[in-house]
């Protein structure tokens, strides 16, 4: 699946079911839903892409301290990028190695 195509099921009702749990969370978060993406993160391990995407939803909260912890156990660094081009750059990045 690549990224249009990724972003083209945010008009179901539901995620599909073969994308594990980050890219899950992302579509969450696309849909607006930011409790449902965190939730799914809790307790997930770091090698997979959840913190990434669990950092993203702090910095998207606004919480800096919290998204700089997250981004320092996914091995990233905080971004000043607009929120959308990170989530594009993440969604690509994790639909490149785990789909």
């Amino acid at each position: 699946m690549d990224l249009e195509s990724f972003k083209a099921t945010l008009e179901r009702d539901e995620p599909p079911t073969d994308l594990g749990v980050p890219l899950e969370a992302l579509w969450w978060i696309g849909k607006g839903q930011w409790k449902t993406a965190h939730e799914l993160l809790q307790d997930q391990p770091d090698s997979n892409g959840s913190a990434w995407v669990h950092a993203w939803l702090h910095r998207e909260e606004g919480d800096i301290p919290n998204a700089k912890y997250w981004y320092n156990r996914a091995g990233q660094t905080l971004v000043s990028i607009p929120l959308q081009e990170e989530w594009d750059d993440i969604a690509q990045n994790l639909l490149g190695k785990f789909l």
